[in-house]
Formats: C-alpha cells, sequence, structure tokens
C-alpha cells in the first residue's frame, strides 16, 4: 500500500497524465456490452498498463489473447515493438525477453522474478469483464446502474474507473488493480472476440 498521501497522490497524477496520453492515440471503441457467455469464451485485447510496485513505476502497451487453456501476453514498447511475451497453459509458463527465455511452472512467480512485477493472470480475465473468479469467495460494491464500482477477491481490490457505457453488461476501460505494495492502471482501447487462433508456446 501507499506510505504516505502525497505519495498516492503523486502516482494518480501520473496515471492521469499517462491516460490523458493514451486516450488521443487512435483505436477502435471498445464493445460496450458483454457478448453472450463472454466468461468462457476467447478473446484479445488491446491497451496499456501502468505498474507502481514498491515505488518503482513501470508502463508498457499491452496486447492480451486469452483462451480457456492458455494466455498470451505481449508488452509493447513506445513504437510498437514486443518488449517481453509471456505465455502461460496449464503445465507450464515461459518469458521472452529478446534472445533471453525464462521458464517456470507459474506466470506470476515468472514475471514477479524477471520483471520485477506481475499481473494477476489467475483472475484477470475474469476481472476484465467486470465479473468476480469462480475460484474464491468475492464482495462486490455497486453503482446506482449495477455496474460493479469495487471487486474485492483473493487479497486484490479492483476498481473500475470507467464503462463503454452506462448499461449494467458494458465492458471496463479502465480499471485500478491493488494488492499490498502493487498498484495496477490497466486501460482497455480495444476488444476482439474472434481471438479464436492456436497461440504457440
Amino acid at each position: 500500500m501507499w506510505a504516505n498521501g502525497l505519495a498516492r497522490a503523486a502516482w494518480l497524477v501520473v496515471c492521469a497524465v499517462w491516460l490523458s496520453a493514451c486516450a488521443q492515440q487512435p483505436s477502435r471503441a471498445p464493445l460496450p456490452a458483454r457478448p453472450a457467455q463472454a466468461e468462457t469464451a476467447p478473446f484479445a485485447l488491446n491497451g496499456r498498463v501502468a505498474i507502481n510496485y514498491q515505488g518503482k513505476r513501470h508502463s508498457a502497451g499491452l496486447r492480451w489473447t486469452h483462451q480457456a487453456d492458455s494466455d498470451e501476453v505481449l508488452l509493447l514498447a513506445p513504437l510498437g515493438q514486443t518488449a517481453a511475451r509471456v505465455y502461460r497453459d496449464a503445465a507450464h509458463a515461459t518469458l521472452d525477453e529478446g534472445d533471453r527465455h525464462h521458464q517456470a511452472g507459474d506466470a506470476e512467480a515468472l514475471m514477479q522474478q524477471v520483471l520485477g512485477w506481475h499481473l494477476p493472470l489467475s483472475g484477470l480475465h475474469q476481472w476484465v469483464l467486470a465479473l468476480p473468479a469462480r475460484d474464491s469467495a468475492a464482495r462486490i460494491e455497486r453503482a446506482e446502474n449495477g455496474q460493479p464500482s469495487v471487486l474485492h477477491q483473493a487479497g486484490w481490490e479492483v476498481r473500475y474507473l470507467r464503462f463503454a457505457d452506462d448499461r449494467a453488461d458494458s465492458l471496463p476501460t479502465r480499471l485500478q488493480l491493488s494488492h499490498e505494495d502493487l498498484q495496477v492502471q490497466l486501460l482497455i482501447d480495444e476488444w476482439d472476440w474472434s481471438a479464436d487462433r492456436v497461440i504457440q508456446p
């Protein structure tokens, strides 16, 4: 968590500037609502991620392809080059940075080891749909229109800061995730529900 209020305020200002800059980049608008059976459907999304972990800040473009039994996360440099590729399935996880190849049994632990931070992939594929993960208890706070405003699960706090529109089943476009001294800001520019290609390990 934050050491003091000043540090938190400074981080929020940085994120606000970063998100404002991202909003000026051209992209197709996200789908306004969750498709039928979205919880189990494959998807891909494009956006950006900003990380604050123990006072160290990182940011990258993001291309994430999720399928029932695998995930591929591409972290992109400012000009669109792939800076790192994370892949996981039921058997193992890999992380590639240029010509360096890393492998482990768990993607989150591998990201933490190599990058110094991690994305909570075990629950994130449902949290980005504004849904709780099925594997543990969750507490959800909702706005008057029925949209979730805060989700608490597995030690994480997920704040939904913006949605595509005001409908209860609208897809989120901006999230803030916090766990102990790790904070993740996620901006989603575009959803793709035809992500049925085979992901190579």
